[in-house]
């Protein structure tokens, strides 16, 4: 199944995208795709609803704005540094142990709307990366076992504040949280969509020229280890987000560096997983 939220901003409705590419609304059974969703087995009951009632559900508009396929979850955790070419490219040792980061929950935004340039911010980057969604509470899940807690993968940008991220101190969570730093979507697809979490193409451009090509075949840590690794530190909540990383070409890694302004557009996509579209603008406010 593929897994949509539709509507303007903090109204979203609930959809699926079938096979045959029709988007149906499904709020009438299913108000939201959160934490009580999947804690419910919220994908089971999804999938023989819509054996009953695919065929007369209402479509969504063609011209529907699309929100991030999952509500506000508990927690986005992101894992720095997690392709060999991204870490060569930063001047940094591969880790030996993932590096883990928050992003904050407030950062989340649609897959196609605007990138805001924060006040002040003159150092705003690009990261594609594969984000896996958990299906069901998950503490201190073993290696063998971590794949069956996954409920989904879903496209992600994670945006960067550099500057804030690594001149300023303290945590990187830092420069990771601006509003708008997390486009999520256009949809998440369960894990029975995506047989090889582990060998899918990832790329983005600017302005459309290419800047980041990779594959999740050149991950350092795989799904599992990561899921397994959070799990003896955290509980990871159905509905959570695990951003797993991004290859190299991000702007800090140029020489020299190169950073978003207001205008730029940016495309971004995963084998599977769809594509997003984000056009830059600079923030106008208090």
């Amino acid at each position: 199944m593929k897994l949509i939220r539709f509507g303007p901003s903090g109204h979203e409705k609930t959809g699926v995208i079938l096979a045959d590419d029709r988007r149906i609304d499904v709020s009438s059974a299913f108000t939201n795709f959160d934490e009580a969703f999947f804690t419910t087995d919220g994908l089971a009951r999804l999938d023989a609803w819509l054996k009953a009632n695919a065929a007369t559900a209402p479509e969504v508009p063609a011209d529907a704005r699309l929100g991030s396929p999952i509500a506000r979850p508990s927690k986005i955790i992101c894992i720095g540094l997690n392709y060999r070419d991204h870490a060569a490219e930063s001047g940094m040792a591969e880790p030996a142990e993932p590096v883990v980061f928050f992003k904050a929950t407030t950062a989340l935004t649609g897959p196609n709307d605007g990138l805001t340039i924060p006040r002040d911010s003159e150092k705003t980057d690009w990261e594609v990366e594969l984000a896996v969604v958990i299906g069901k509470t998950t503490k201190h899940v073993s290696y063998d076992h971590a794949l069956s807690h996954v409920a989904g993968y879903v496209l992600h940008n994670d945006y960067s504040e550099r500057a804030w991220q690594l001149e300023r101190g303290g945590q990187w969570v830092k420069g990771k949280s601006a509003d708008t730093y997390a486009p999520l979507g256009p949809f998440l697809a369960t894990a029975d969509e995506i047989p090889d979490p582990h060998n899918l193409r990832l790329w983005l451009t600017v302005n459309g020229e290419k800047k980041q090509s990779g594959n999740t075949a050149n991950f350092i840590f795989n799904i599992p280890h990561i899921i397994s690794y959070l799990s003896d530190f955290m509980t990871l909540l159905p509905g959570d987000v695990i951003s797993t990383g991004t290859p190299a070409g991000v702007g800090l890694g140029f020489n020299p560096p190169q950073y978003l302004k207001p205008g730029d557009i940016i495309e971004l996509g995963i084998d599977g997983l769809g594509t997003q579209r984000q056009v830059a603008e600079r923030y106008v406010g208090p």
